[in-house]
């Protein structure tokens, strides 16, 4: 793993550990944490449910394994700043993450439905969103709280949103938030808060300071009016995760491979690659369609000319999006959304034989 932080521990697998594997494994998951670790004694841990609902649910692990059918879905995690690194060559990025293309994962999740344990708590009709707190208390945060975030009640009334205790057919690890934590398919991983405690219903979002201040999408320049855009829906992306950067490779028919994801329900519906710097496309091969909420693998072959070249990637989804060419018009005080063309630059060096 690549660790950009030991407390808290932050860190994502080399590119080249993603390529090939539709499912990531556990100890290639990347991890994303505002605060220390909680090691959490699952006969212990109790989750709440309250707010505008009409029965405050208390459920133990027990409860919530017993009571409620268990379902799976494969579903992609991503940080809202993967990809940071290239944002931080354009303008310096100072005290964030600096994350490549590996902030980013997908695993088989199963647990219990959120809407099935809402419906049992009972929604009533003023509300509109869902919070989740967790145990982690940030020190980023001001004041000091633990993390936590909400999303709208339609998406935590959907079928895919789950309360997870597995992972990949194992048990959920704790780094990844055991002994529950929520999965919000579609959104990005600041919804899906690990070792959740708390499920609040009510009429507005939450106001905890990873929700209302710190994933929230600021214009580049200073304003004082300006609170930025709200994160949530995962923006269409896609990354090179073969050849690496700078890498001699002999010039000629040379592998290709990365990942492509698009937000919420949207599906993946082609991949590009060029090496003359977008003069010619070829169209990429797509990997297993594992599900609407899942990235899509891909692969291509490419002519690589002699000498210094860049492959660049765009992904295009099913509303008939791409994504913007350039980093520089993306670039924000957090980095965050860098969803431009992916480039890496590599060294065609003639063959043995001079070809």
């Amino acid at each position: 793993m690549i660790v950009h932080s030991i407390d808290p521990y932050n860190a994502e697998p080399p590119r080249a550990a993603l390529d090939g594997a539709a499912l990531t494994p556990l100890d290639t998951f990347y991890s994303r944490n505002h605060g220390p670790v909680p090691r959490i004694d699952p006969r212990a841990w109790r989750l709440e449910v309250d707010g505008l609902v009409e029965r405050t649910l208390v459920l133990s692990l027990a409860d919530l394994r017993g009571r409620f059918d268990s379902h799976s879905v494969v579903a992609t995690l991503v940080c809202a700043g993967n990809r940071r690194a290239d944002l931080s060559r354009v303008r310096p990025l100072p005290g964030e993450e600096p994350w490549g293309p590996g902030a980013i994962s997908t695993a088989r999740w199963t647990g219990a439905r959120l809407a099935d344990v809402l419906a049992a708590a009972g929604v009533r009709p003023a509300a509109g969103h869902v919070a989740f707190t967790g145990p982690d208390v940030s020190p980023r945060a001001d004041p000091p709280q633990p993390f936590g975030g909400s999303i709208p009640v339609a998406k935590a009334m959907a079928g895919e949103p789950l309360l997870a205790w597995e992972m990949n057919g194992e048990p959920l690890p704790v780094v990844h938030g055991a002994p529950v934590r929520v999965v919000v398919p579609g959104y990005i991983g600041a919804r899906s808060v690990k070792w959740v405690r708390r499920i609040s219903v009510q009429d507005r979002p939450s106001d905890n300071y990873f929700q209302a201040s710190a994933y929230r999408l600021l214009p580049a320049e200073d304003h004082p009016a300006a609170a930025g855009l709200p994160l949530s829906v995962i923006a269409l992306n896609a990354a090179i995760l073969r050849p690496g950067d700078d890498q001699p490779l002999p010039a000629g028919p040379n592998p290709v491979s990365g990942y492509a994801v698009a937000g919420e329900d949207r599906r993946i519906a082609r991949v590009d690659v060029s090496v003359d710097g977008g003069r010619h496309w070829q169209q990429a091969d797509l990997g297993a369609d594992t599900g609407p909420w899942a990235w899509r693998l891909w692969r291509a072959t490419v002519d690589l000319p002699r000498g210094p070249a860049e492959i660049i990637a765009r992904a295009w989804d099913t509303s008939a999006a791409t994504q913007p060419e350039r980093p520089e018009p993306l670039w924000n005080p957090q980095g965050y959304v860098n969803n431009s063309w992916p480039r890496v630059r590599v060294f065609g060096r003639p063959g043995p034989a001079g070809l």
